[in-house]
């Protein structure tokens, strides 16, 4: 099982803390509830994972705040980088 962190319940993504393997278990905390999502492909260490479904277009939070916008569909256990995030993307302040 490989680690991963989920650093505010309001994120939609985790962040692994050791390389995962496709089809491996990355496993957070919530609270003290040990939960975990099945990756569909290698996520790299320090890379993040989708937690749920995150339709193109839609925000994605880490921190609970905004740190990116999905450039097309992500599925739950998908890698979440530059290849599906929308690179023009600034959170307004």
């Amino acid at each position: 099982m490989g680690k991963a962190v989920l650093v505010n319940e309001k994120d939609n993504v985790v962040t692994a803390v050791s390389d995962l393997k496709k089809g491996e278990d990355a496993v957070y905390k919530v609270g003290s509830e040990t939960r975990q999502i099945k990756t569909s492909e290698a996520i790299p260490f320090g890379h993040k994972t989708a937690l749920t479904k995150i339709a193109k277009g839609s925000d994605i939070m880490k921190y609970g705040e905004t740190i990116g916008r999905a450039s097309k569909d992500i599925e739950p256990g998908q890698w979440v980088h530059t290849h599906n995030t929308d690179e023009t993307y600034t959170p307004s302040r």
